[in-house]
């Protein structure tokens, strides 16, 4: 970086401000963009489906995931169905991954 840049960003941080290169801030701005799409289609998801979601994240398995929330095994299976059709996904790996928003 060309010393004048090196005083310019130093005098923005004195200053309050958070100066970044051209390449960061487009790793800021689609980073924000994959968390706003991630964030609206889980908003598709009933709260009992996200509460589910939330547990096999946890690593719980389906029969402790119905004795925490107080449903059968079999209702559990029915729900994640519906959050794989929802999230369009295949397995409980890829929704977790879509949950927790590590998707690409």
């Amino acid at each position: 970086m060309p010393p004048g840049e090196l005083v310019r960003a130093v005098e923005q941080v004195h200053d309050g401000g958070s100066p970044m290169s051209m390449h960061i801030a487009r790793k800021v701005v689609n980073y924000i963009q994959r968390m706003k799409k991630v964030k609206s289609e889980l908003d598709v998801l009933s709260k009992r489906e996200q509460e589910i979601l939330a547990l096999l994240a946890k690593g719980y398995l389906y029969k402790e995931i119905g004795d925490q929330l107080g449903i059968t095994t079999g209702t559990v299976r029915v729900h994640l169905h519906t959050v794989y059709e929802k999230l369009h996904v295949s397995s409980r790996t890829e929704a977790v991954v879509k949950f927790l928003g590590k998707n690409d």
